[in-house]
């Protein structure tokens, strides 16, 4: 990426995250009483991810029980289903105010912020974690040098459904065909995706 464009996608990410946190605030809140009224849990999920200037902490609203990571570890079944695909159909750990936030994307908002900060882009490869990282072998480096997305070209293929290795191979489509042309396409397919719910689970 030239420094031009760097720049312009930076600024975009700039402009595009403060305007959307400002627009989108009342519906953040309002998602945030809800899950808080639920269960009086904690309101925000953070995931730790890498990204070009290391770990940080990817923000979520919260969309499990409380205790979501001890049902993991004792659930071998589950156990197997998130290390094949890092994500499980039918999580029973989802709420139920979870499971439409997850449906309409709505608990990935808080990423706004990220992106706001500069650890994250409105559009990019899917965010990782330091132990998902080992399964993406001689191209690791790629994606701990490329800043992870709100969106990407892989979520608006059909997120969930796409099989895990095709995902990476998405990702590293995007990475080395990026264009700001590129990324407008993707932006602009986002919200149809999400209205139709497609792999959203």
């Amino acid at each position: 990426m030239n420094p031009n464009a760097r720049l312009i996608k930076r600024l975009l990410d700039v402009a595009g995250s403060a305007g959307l946190l400002v627009l989108l605030s009342p519906l953040i809140a309002a998602c945030a009483l809800l899950i808080k009224l639920q269960d009086s849990g904690p309101v925000l999920h953070r995931r730790r991810v890498v990204g070009p200037h290391g770990e940080f902490d990817a923000f979520k609203l919260r969309t499990m029980c409380e205790n979501a990571d001890a049902m993991l570890e004792q659930n071998s079944h589950l156990r197997s289903e998130f290390a094949a695909n890092s994500k499980i159909r039918n999580d029973p750990r989802i709420t139920r105010i979870g499971a439409v936030l997850r449906k309409l994307s709505l608990d990935e908002l808080p990423q706004l912020w990220n992106v706001l900060r500069g650890e994250m882009s409105l559009v990019g490869p899917r965010m990782i974690t330091p132990e998902e990282l080992k399964r993406y072998g001689d191209a690791s480096w790629i994606f701990r040098a490329t800043k992870p997305g709100l969106t990407g070209f892989w979520q608006v293929q059909g997120r969930q459904d796409v099989p895990f290795e095709q995902r990476i191979q998405m990702d590293l489509f995007y990475v080395q065909n990026w264009s700001l042309r590129l990324d407008c396409k993707i932006l602009l397919r986002t919200p149809l995706v999400v209205m139709r719910g497609v792999g959203a689970y």
